[in-house]
């Protein structure tokens, strides 16, 4: 009776679980004596029972998302990064630096240090081992101004929009530049603090009613509102 996934380890919809004399229980659905799994989430082994504990607000990394992070450890050998995930991610000296790494004489703090917030793009992943970033591409890097926002990742197509309607409505409203990382992180970066909020009150608003209809008009119109209360104040 083979199991495929480790104790707490991440599985997607679809995935093959166990196989033979299992019970499907939370989440999972059984096919030809086969268990799947019908959320992302942790699996999880009762005896015979298989559960996946659904990960409501955790990001699962796939290879080619941009995400933003926060650097939780400086190493000898490069960076830990936390990217809103299971676990944490590891960013090595040659996807940051332009030259190559000495140890002996480069202090990795110096370059990044423990809290500062980095743009980085998931560049190798896989059950058996940590997310792998970089930051050597063009928009990538650390932030060194603007709002950070924190959303649950499964909204951010919702905020993104059908061919990216939505975002760009902010964008246009508020003038704001924004990153939205697949994590859930999001960075928004405009002119004055007014614009970055009428931009952060928007992304909010989108989080907390995804799931009505209409809710594009509303935004736009709310962000017309803001927008006309910012001139005024202005005149």
């Amino acid at each position: 009776m083979p199991t495929f996934f480790e104790p707490k380890q991440v599985a997607a919809p679809g995935d093959l679980i166990a196989e033979g004399e299992y019970i499907p229980g939370e989440n999972t659905y059984a096919e030809n004596k086969k268990i799947y799994a019908t959320r992302v989430g942790l699996v999880e082994y009762d005896n015979k029972k298989v559960n996946v504990v659904a990960l409501k607000s955790l990001y699962v990394p796939r290879v080619g998302d941009i995400i933003i992070g926060t650097i939780v450890e400086v190493g000898f050998n490069g960076w830990t990064v936390g990217i809103n995930a299971p676990y944490q991610a590891f960013l090595r000296p040659s996807d940051v630096l332009s030259r190559p790494f000495k140890p002996q004489k480069d202090e990795l703090s110096q370059v990044l240090d423990t809290g500062d917030l980095v743009v980085a793009k998931v560049i190798s992943y896989d059950r058996t081992h940590d997310p792998q970033l970089t930051v050597a591409e063009p928009g990538l890097g650390k932030i060194t101004r603007g709002q950070i926002v924190k959303i649950t990742p499964t909204k951010v197509p919702r905020v993104i929009g059908k061919k990216g309607s939505m975002i760009s409505i902010i964008k246009e409203e508020t003038g704001c530049q924004i990153i939205l990382g697949l994590n859930g992180v999001v960075l928004i970066t405009g002119k004055t603090v007014e614009e970055e909020q009428a931009a952060l009150m928007a992304i909010h608003k989108i989080e907390e009613e995804s799931h009505t209809s209409g809710l594009t008009d509303r935004i736009t119109q709310m962000l017309k509102e803001e927008k006309s209360k910012r001139e005024e104040t202005k005149e």
